[in-house]
């Protein structure tokens, strides 16, 4: 299992519009397989970091996805909402693997 971590640095002012775009992508990583764990908005402390996280059962099935979701149109119109509304600013993306007991 391979879990990414997205942390954005996102428009305080379009946290709104954020919020609408992590709820577009939940069902989009299901739909290609992974396990999405949510979109974590600002609460206290910085008011411009939000995070993601979500699981695909190896890094060639995350792989897979993101070639899938370049030809989504559901994808493309979530990619374009983002763009358009101007509510993330900037991302990156780390890749974590779990250790169990």
């Amino acid at each position: 299992m391979i879990t990414c971590y997205l942390r954005y640095i996102i428009e305080p002012s379009r946290l709104k519009e954020f919020e609408t775009y992590g709820k577009m992508w939940i069902p989009l990583v299901e739909k290609f397989g992974g396990q999405h764990h949510g979109y974590f908005l600002p609460s206290e402390g910085a008011n411009n970091v939000a995070l993601a996280l979500f699981s695909f059962p190896s890094l060639s099935a995350y792989e897979s996805y993101r070639q899938q979701s370049q030809g989504d149109p559901e994808c493309q119109a979530a990619f374009k909402y983002a763009e358009e509304t101007r509510c993330i600013v900037s991302y990156e993306r780390s890749f974590f693997r779990p250790v169990f007991d």
